[in-house]
Order: C-alpha cells, then structure tokens, then sequence
C-alpha cells in the first residue's frame, strides 16, 4: 500500500510565503501554552517543509511547547517488503523529533508523538507493521491515520491509501482496526463530510478504541459541494453531533484552510487577517466544541497544508479569537492538554 507521494503533493502546491509574508501579525496571548497536534513534515519535488521550516513557524511568536507529527507518505522505505514501507516515515520522523529534543532547535519539542500509517486492510497481519512502527518510534509513536477520504467527483481528491467508498465498513479493515486497541494505539480518522456516518458506525461498533477525527470531519467546499455551504452545514452539523455521542472519539479543530473546504482565502489579493478566518470557520468551531466539550476538543495548525490560506502566527491568532470568551482552564484544555493527554504525551 505504499502509494506514490504525488496525490499529497497535489494539495501542497499554491504556497506562497511572499504573499503571507505581507500580512503578518503579533500573537495573542503569548503566553498560553500549546500543543500543536497535527502537522507534517516531507521533502517532495513541489514543496519542502523539514524541521527547520516548522521550528521556523512555531517560534512565529505563540507558546508551542509539543506538536504530533501526521503521517503524510513522507520518505518510505525504497526497498523490502511492501506493507513495511511506511516504517520508513517513522524512521525519518524519529530522527527529527531527536534533533528537536536536543534543544538545539529550540524550545519546541517537535514530534514529541508520531501517528503513522499501516495498511489497515492487511486484516491481522497488519500487527507485524504495527510493532515495527512501535520500535521504529522509540517510544513516540501513538497511534495510525488511516486516510478514507472518497468522492465520485473528479474536482476532489480522493486520500493517498486509494480507498473506495465505505472503506471504514470493511470487515478485513475493521479485523485490522481491531489490532490497535490491544497495542496501545490510537486512531485519527479523515475522511470528507459525506462519509462522516462511516465513522459513526466504526467507534460504535469499537467503543473501548481511542480515536480522534481530524479537520472538524471534513466539509468539502469544491466540485458538486461549491456554493452550497447553507445547505451542506446542517447536515455536516446533525453527523458531528452525533459522532460526539460516542465518548471514544476526540475532534480536532483545524483544517478549514484547506482548499478542499472551499473558503477560497488563496485566491484574495492579500491574505486573511485573524478576524477573518475566525469569522468564517466560527459556525465549525463552535459546533464541534458544544458538540464534544473541551475536554475532547483539540485545536491543531495542519500545517504547511494550512499554509495556503495564512501563516501560522495568524492561524494561530484565530484559534485564540474563537477562544476568547472561555475560561482559563477551558483555554488550557482547547490548546494543549487535551492534545497531550489524548496522544500521552506527559
């Protein structure tokens, strides 16, 4: 299952750090502490964001104390079995999240958890790759990302694993599924909107499995979904609702700069201002944190895909605006202890 990079690469491209560059702003709240839970790292021919690039935007200014590194088909193995490649990237990653452990780096612990990718439609035998990424990790690896993101449409993108619809309802992905739990991992889930009774259905049919569905469950903005976002919202909204029934499942709140969601801030003269993003991805946010409550909420950058829409410190800075009417403790939950008990990392 060790795709080519290439369907990746296709949602990287359209970064411009000149165009971000012209509207850069202070951080809010400098002080508050954070746990950046998802982003990546990758060396391909379109884009390159190493240790260095995300040390880069994590001193922009905000507290980042941790991040979690996301599995993004990022350097895998070139030769051995084909299931194994994978380990490769957690190999890679490893290495980095040593390097950002000297300190030499900075103050961030970068990659303190890697979540990485297994075949999960091996059924049982996807426990040999699981325990390799396990030792590759070095005690940081936490959990799988199965990407199941499918859409008929030609103008979306389907997800890296070439999933086919339903993929989280197969019984020999659901046989592999079960092989975390007993290993310690956790899940992150991703997938488009559409497809959120999918993963309904699989925390409920495990609800002693720890999970966490990425980018507020994916609202798609392109293709047939363009136009439509009053329509689509309180469908997207009824499905998140519901998948915040099952007390396994944790949310992540990002990944609204995607282009994928349609908000269409690559294609403004200058870049959007704080205000502006937390305007428009306010109704995502809000629901999904009424839905979940802090304790299962966790707010994450996603970068560099994010990067298209805004830089980091402003990313950053909206979280913070869409925060600002809670508690102390609810800002400490949303932003860094959430994410750190969720991914263990104390």
């Amino acid at each position: 299952m060790a795709k080519s990079s290439s369907t990746v690469e296709t949602r990287v491209t359209g970064i411009d750090d000149a165009w971000l560059a012209s509207a850069q702003e202070p951080a809010l709240e400098s002080d508050l502490a954070i746990c950046d839970p998802h982003h990546h790292l990758w060396d391909f021919r379109r884009h390159c964001y190493l240790l260095p690039d995300l040390v880069a935007d994590t001193g922009s200014g905000h507290k980042i104390e941790s991040t979690v590194f996301i599995e993004c088909t990022a350097f895998y193995r070139a030769d051995g079995p084909e299931a194994l490649k994978p380990v490769g990237e957690t190999e890679f990653v490893n290495g980095q999240a040593a390097m950002a452990a000297s300190g030499r780096y900075g103050p961030t612990r970068a990659c303190a958890g890697i979540v990485g990718l297994a075949d999960l439609t091996l059924g049982a035998r996807v426990e040999e790759v699981l325990t390799a990424h396990i030792a590759a990790g070095n005690g940081r690896f936490r959990g799988i990302r199965y990407a199941a993101g499918w859409e008929a449409s030609e103008h979306i993108h389907n997800s890296h694993t070439q999933p086919g619809p339903e993929r989280y309802r197969d019984p020999v992905f659901r046989e592999g599924f079960a092989r975390l739990r007993p290993l310690g991992l956790s899940f992150d889930a991703w997938l488009y909107h559409p497809q959120l009774p999918d993963v309904i259905d699989l925390a409920r049919a495990f609800p002693d499995q720890p999970m966490v569905m990425d980018h507020v469950g994916g609202p798609i903005g392109l293709g047939p979904y363009a136009g439509r976002r009053d329509e689509i919202f309180p469908v997207w909204q009824r499905n998140i609702r519901e998948l915040a029934r099952s007390p396994n499942v944790h949310m992540k709140l990002g990944g609204l700069g995607m282009k994928i969601c349609g908000f269409d801030f690559d294609k403004l003269a200058r870049p959007p201002s704080s205000e502006e993003l937390a305007t428009a991805w306010r109704p995502y946010i809000e629901t999904c944190i009424e839905a979940f409550g802090v304790d299962r909420c966790m707010f994450e950058s996603n970068f560099p895909v994010d990067k298209v829409s805004c830089g980091y410190a402003v990313l950053w800075n909206a979280f913070k605006r869409l925060a600002a009417g809670a508690t102390p403790g609810e800002k400490q939950a949303l932003f860094h202890d959430t994410a750190v008990k969720f991914y263990r990392l104390a």
